[in-house]
């Protein structure tokens, strides 16, 4: 299974530069950032094999990371 790597930088490299800018200055964006990138961890680890799951778990484990993904492009989209 091919598995796509969902990091904020990844998914929006036109942002890069703000994102960066706004970690920096923002400890609530900085604050997601981080959440966002343990769940995609987690998230690579259980699709990897790496880590055991049940299905609910990784679906309810995705679900909050578009929810985070939402919340940082909305900061995103505000602040450009």
């Amino acid at each position: 299974m091919t598995m796509k790597d969902h990091t904020i930088l990844k998914d929006f490299p036109e942002m890069s530069e703000k994102i960066h800018e706004i970690k920096r200055n923002n400890s609530h964006f900085a604050g997601l950032s981080d959440k966002y990138d343990a769940l995609e961890h987690s998230i690579h680890l259980m699709e990897s094999g790496a880590e055991a799951f049940t299905d609910e778990h990784l679906e309810e484990l995705k679900k909050k990371r578009l929810k985070l993904k939402d919340e940082l492009l909305s900061i995103l989209k505000k602040a450009a």
